[in-house]
């Protein structure tokens, strides 16, 4: 069986064998929306819950428009521009918007990417365009707790301006259940305290924390908890994309209804459940941008954990481009030699580590896992095996290992897009979930 994996900019051809591969798991095929244009456009005008965007423009001295940085493919160009047009409509010229990029604690994203990102058109416009720096203390507004104790610092920039605004890509999230919609705020905006406590061991560590779920995840639950008190944007734009990166879904309005909405559609798209769990999963980080690092490379390890069985094997093929990913996660995780462990140490809240959030993720996969298998063009063998994982010159070479420990029947399956599929067995918590 030839299959194509989405790994870097080119994607990955593989063959595995017919005999052993039970599933692959792609995207429903939804109808790409046929005219994206007008469609965001219609979006904006007739919301979800909130009056028509030109209309909330109406006498705004100024406007803060949320998105994310470059590791998540929203197609700004078309969702910016739009908002940029009603925006004029309603008063307020490009001038007098800030487009501030929603980095958590990743690093800055360049001129390069910023342009990659929003294109000449929005980035001509006029309009200021500025990277969150979570670090920066005077850079945030302190504006009270959570009810969990959570302190929440939030971007100045943000919450001064007088007509908050944020477009997001809604997908199946690691921790969060899905992304988009408060994740834009939380962590997306705030400062280092906030995303500190927001990636606790505490929130992080139950097993409701996962991809799939928001009623009684408490990542979600304090993610939304946050928004609100940095102060909701008063309209929001949250998509869906296909496998090719084809708008299937577009919602704009009020916060919470907003991102149900698109949920709603993610899991239309993005849940595929199979009836057994399998001894080999093959998969990736869907390509670029989201394979930059191995940092990001976690979150599809952990998709594939529902469907496989306790004590077998994750091989994934991310490129890893840019490396291990941010300084101190690389540090932190080529100087573990027991992941475990540090992890089991950082309920104490004296021991931190900015990312360490992610090996937590990593732990969760290693503790259901009896080995992870990594292709990566971009980090050295030597620094793979490091990272807690087996390296592998090719997939053909991670399934023939996997299938000399499982055995010649072993049971295989693949997603080729990693985490953008929301992968569960039939019946499970996830498969039931009704949003």
């Amino acid at each position: 069986m030839d299959i194509t994996l989405s790994y870097g900019r080119r994607g990955l051809g593989v063959r595995l064998p017919d005999a052993n591969v039970r599933q692959v798991l792609r995207f429903h095929r939804l109808a790409p929306v046929e005219r994206p244009e007008a469609a965001v456009r219609h979006a904006l005008r007739f919301p979800i819950g909130c009056p028509p965007l030109r209309e909330l423009a109406l006498g705004r001295r100024d406007a803060c428009l949320v998105t994310s940085d470059i590791t998540r493919p929203v197609p700004n160009a078309l969702l910016i521009s739009a908002v940029l047009s009603e925006l004029r409509d309603g008063g307020l010229p490009p001038e007098r918007v800030t487009i501030l990029v929603g980095t958590g604690l990743h690093r800055p994203n360049t001129p390069e990417e910023l342009r990659e990102m929003l294109g000449d058109e929005v980035l001509d416009s006029g309009v200021r365009v500025v990277n969150h720096v979570a670090r920066d203390a005077d850079g945030q507004v302190h504006l009270g707790e959570t009810p969990r104790g959570t302190p929440v610092y939030v971007d100045r920039a943000y919450v001064e301006a007088d007509l908050k605004l944020a477009v997001s890509l809604v997908e199946p999230h690691l921790m969060a259940g899905f992304s988009g919609g408060r994740k834009a705020l939380c962590p997306g905006i705030c400062g280092m305290e906030t995303i500190r406590r927001f990636h606790g061991p505490a929130l992080l560590d139950p097993a409701e924390a996962c991809a799939g779920l928001l009623d009684g995840n408490p990542v979600h639950e304090e993610s939304l908890a946050v928004a609100m008190l940095a102060g909701p944007p008063d309209l929001t734009v949250n998509v869906t994309l296909n496998e090719s990166r084809e708008l299937t879904g577009v919602f704009a309005g009020e916060l919470v209804v907003c991102h149900r909405a698109a949920v709603r559609r993610s899991v239309e798209q993005s849940k595929v459940a199979i009836p057994a769990p399998v001894d080999l999963v093959v998969t990736t980080n869907a390509g670029h941008p989201l394979d930059l690092t191995f940092y990001q490379g976690v979150k599809g390890m952990i998709a594939a954990v529902p469907i496989l069985k306790p004590g077998g094997t994750i091989l994934i093929a991310h490129e890893c481009a840019e490396g291990i990913g941010g300084p101190e996660f690389t540090a932190l995780t080529l100087g573990l030699s027991d992941p475990h462990e540090y992890i089991r140490r950082t309920w104490d809240p004296q021991v931190f580590t900015i990312d360490q959030w992610q090996l937590h993720e990593q732990v969760k996969v290693l503790r259901h896992a009896g080995e992870v298998l990594s292709v990566s063009g971009g980090v050295p063998a030597e620094q793979l095996a490091q990272c807690h994982v087996t390296p592998v010159a090719s997939v053909e070479e991670g399934v023939e290992r996997a299938l000399r420990k499982h055995g010649s029947d072993a049971a295989i399956a693949v997603i080729p897009e990693g985490p953008y599929v929301l992968a569960c067995l039939e019946g499970d918590r996830i498969d039931r979930q009704r949003v």
